[in-house]
């Protein structure tokens, strides 16, 4: 069995999403971020990043980083058919993560977040570091519109990119953020699948209100 290490409402539920429509054996070990378990000398034995989401597989090696993680589960987990066979289509599918991991959550969300690890002492800065992280946000949702298109998957399949993506929008869901009508759609076609129900409930986020139904 593999150990998945999870923070409750961080972007790891997008990979607990994934390895449910995998149908992986798996351990769901919360790390509880709000008290800063993270940083825990036991866990930063198990990763020195001190962050979620990671993997430690059966072999005993730690995977780490959002779009690594889902390519592995792609590549493990092939009857799943999560991941392109070609390498064209393997190669959209880690641009588009990308684009949503290092664009729109680090560049966008960060600083919706948490701008005060910025400016801790500077409530006006912190204000401008917000509305700079939502035109980011807005900025990445309009091109992942645009791609999105009228499909009901990013990239035409189903992929583990739209691990990604849920995360996001729950998020856009839970603070407010307006997001374009064929991600809202997105969102709610992600809400209607078992595994993302499965993996709502076992993080005790299935309410309505924090899984993101009455979107």
């Amino acid at each position: 069995m593999i150990t998945f290490f999870n923070g409750i409402g961080a972007c790891s539920i997008g990979i607990h999403v994934l390895l449910e429509e995998a149908g992986a054996d798996f351990e769901n070990r919360i790390i509880d971020l709000a008290n800063r378990e993270q940083f825990s000398p036991d866990y930063r034995a198990a990763n020195p990043k001190g962050k979620v989401p990671a993997i430690l597989r059966q072999d005993g090696s730690l995977v780490t980083e959002f779009p690594a993680i889902a390519l592995w589960i792609g590549h493990t987990y092939p009857e799943a058919r999560m991941l392109p066979a070609d390498f064209e289509g393997q190669l959209r599918v880690i641009e588009i993560m990308d684009y949503m991991v290092s664009s729109i959550h680090m560049r966008g969300f960060t600083f919706i977040f948490a701008p005060m690890k910025f400016h801790p002492d500077n409530p006006s800065a912190q204000e401008a570091l917000r509305a700079h992280g939502r035109d980011q946000v807005k900025i990445g949702l309009d091109n992942l519109s645009e791609s999105l298109g009228d499909k009901d998957w990013l990239l035409g399949d189903f992929t583990v990119a739209e691990g990604a993506l849920f995360y996001m929008t729950r998020w856009c869901h839970q603070h407010g953020i307006e997001m374009p009508d064929n991600i809202r759609d997105h969102h709610q076609r992600m809400i209607a699948r078992p595994a993302v129900q499965r993996a709502l409930r076992a993080d005790g986020l299935a309410t309505p209100e924090k899984s993101g139904l009455a979107a």
